[in-house]
């Protein structure tokens, strides 16, 4: 049974604070009493989660509740709003299908390295950005490839839909990862899907640094090798019923439909 509800909001956003607003009256009005945190100060001890903002809003707020084990519900304010199951439109319906319990919570692997989690991938590149890389690959201690590229994306199934959409998107309740390099030189380096208990290590060239954006929000360098895992913790995403996988490939991304469909819609 839910008790303490919080309110996460991204106040750099437009509109944003209206939206608050809006949500914690609705809430109100179903005598629930919801505490109002901004992204930059987020707070643990609640049992759900509303999240207003961006794709990037609710990447961030996931990472975070993900240690808590709470559900998150994306209320969307940004252009696709892929991971977010609400607009400010429907925001009345979606909070009394919340409150009555029409929804369910999928769980979404993560990924770990050098102590950042990233819910939708990790982007490797070397420091130069104006120049291509030497990157080599290595699966649970076995050399795979060497990659000549503008960087790997190392992503879970969550971001297989976002940067890595090379890999061609992948279901997100499936155990897996993708493995995309990014404009290669050459045509017979392409995405590969590994299993998500396997280690990936890429390796360092000798006096080179490396960049990496976790989720595109946290960055950090490196100069030895990288060991990326999946991680312990997972997010959890509450979806409303029939809000599936398929068919918000469908509506946002307008996914398997001709030009002429999408130029309808």
């Amino acid at each position: 049974m839910i008790k303490k509800y919080a309110i996460c909001y991204n106040s750099s956003m437009k509109n944003s604070e209206e939206v608050m607003s809006e949500l914690k009256q609705l809430l109100l009005t179903h005598n629930v009493v919801a505490n109002v945190l901004d992204i930059d100060n987020l707070q643990s001890g609640y049992d759900f989660a509303f999240v207003i903002g961006g794709d990037g809003t609710i990447l961030k707020v996931a990472r975070f509740y993900s240690k808590f084990d709470t559900p998150i519900f994306g209320v969307n304010l940004g252009r696709l709003g892929f991971l977010s199951q609400a607009s400010r439109e429907n925001l009345s319906d979606a909070v009394e299908q919340i409150l009555s319990g029409n929804y369910k919570v999928e769980q979404r692997i993560m990924l770990c390295a050098n102590d950042y989690v990233a819910l939708n991938d990790f982007v490797v590149k070397g420091s130069e950005s104006s120049r291509t890389s030497r990157l080599s690959l290595e699966i649970n201690g076995k050399f795979v490839c060497e990659y000549l590229a503008d960087g790997i994306i190392i992503s879970t199934p969550t971001g297989s839909t976002a940067y890595g959409m090379a890999a061609g998107g992948l279901a997100p309740n499936i155990d897996v990862l993708a493995i995309v390099p990014i404009c290669p030189h050459t045509f017979s380096a392409r995405p590969i899907v590994v299993s998500a208990e396997d280690s990936i290590k890429i390796l360092s060239s000798p006096n080179k640094e490396y960049k990496v954006s976790a989720d595109g929000q946290n960055v950090f360098s490196f100069s030895d090798d990288l060991i990326i895992r999946k991680s312990s913790f997972s997010a959890k995403l509450a979806l409303l019923n029939g809000n599936d996988f398929y068919s918000v490939l469908r509506n946002k991304l307008h996914w398997g439909l001709s030009p002429a469909c999408v130029d309808r819609d």
